[in-house]
């Protein structure tokens, strides 16, 4: 298989070889490959535990276990959730 390279891409390649990590580009692509195939384990997982939630979520309403929407209480918890995570900013 040939593979066409960007530049830029090519230019990493070489850098992450010149870090002595990986002996070859060839070493550097299919670590790079791993990693994204990695990544999109991870990124399933998380969908599929989002579309659980979300089912949980619309079976308690199906039952009647929900409660009055507030939106304003809502949007001052994400407003103080987003000030602790950026430090306050």
């Amino acid at each position: 298989m040939n593979v066409s390279l960007t530049p830029e891409l090519e230019q990493l390649i070489h850098k992450k070889v010149e870090t002595g990590l990986y002996l070859s580009a060839s070493e550097v692509v299919p670590e790079a490959l791993r990693r994204l195939k990695e990544r999109d384990r991870l990124q399933a997982m998380k969908v599929e535990d989002l579309r659980r939630e979300i089912q949980i979520g619309i079976d308690q309403a199906d039952r009647g276990e929900v409660a009055p929407l507030d939106v304003k209480g809502t949007f001052a918890k994400v407003r103080s959730r987003r000030r602790n995570v950026n430090g306050g900013a």
